[in-house]
């Protein structure tokens, strides 16, 4: 894609259709997590096809319209503090030669995402505590370690995920962009 007007274009779709995700969030309340998730999964097209700048610009714009447009508080909370720009990140992040590092670096970044999550959701948003302290004082780290243990799960759908768009999509939308 070498023209601005068809990266616009592309990055406004890939950005609307993110936000009407984000929008559906008030009718499927249990999905506080699947539909900022899914949400994300759109900048996986706007990375490959114009860049990371771009990336962090539809995410920008995402986060923003989240906010105002989306029901789900919590829901547009997860985007903006880990959803939206993690599969952005993904491409800066796999850069890093050492796998260990990698991986370090992946985890550190969940993790204070998650963190800041729970305590903006406590402070600012007011969800009582008492609502998910189903095992007392180790509610928070039995919580944290199921969340990393998921974070694996989607940081490894998201490597299948970029393969199945390189080889099933891309070839599509260059096409598309190549026929103008």
């Amino acid at each position: 894609m070498k023209s601005i007007s068809s990266r616009v274009a592309f990055c406004g779709v890939a950005a609307a259709l993110s936000v009407v995700l984000m929008f559906l969030s008030g009718l499927i309340p249990v999905a506080t997590l699947a539909i900022p998730a899914l949400a994300g999964c759109f900048l996986i097209s706007v990375v490959a096809e114009a860049g990371v700048r771009w990336g962090f610009g539809v995410y920008a714009v995402c986060a923003v319209l989240s906010f105002f447009l989306a029901p789900d508080r919590e829901a547009a909370l997860f985007y903006v503090l880990f959803f939206g720009y993690y599969p952005v990140l993904y491409a800066i992040l796999g850069r890093i030669g050492n796998r260990a590092l990698r991986y370090l670096a992946k985890f550190g970044i969940f993790n204070a995402a998650v963190i800041s999550e729970g305590v903006i959701s406590i402070y600012l948003l007011g969800i009582p505590l008492e609502s998910v302290a189903f095992l007392g004082k180790l509610t928070p780290l039995f919580l944290l370690l199921m969340g990393n243990l998921v974070f694996l799960l989607y940081d490894y759908c998201m490597d299948g995920l970029i393969v199945q768009y390189f080889r099933r999509l891309h070839p599509q939308v260059e096409r598309i962009f190549r026929r103008k």
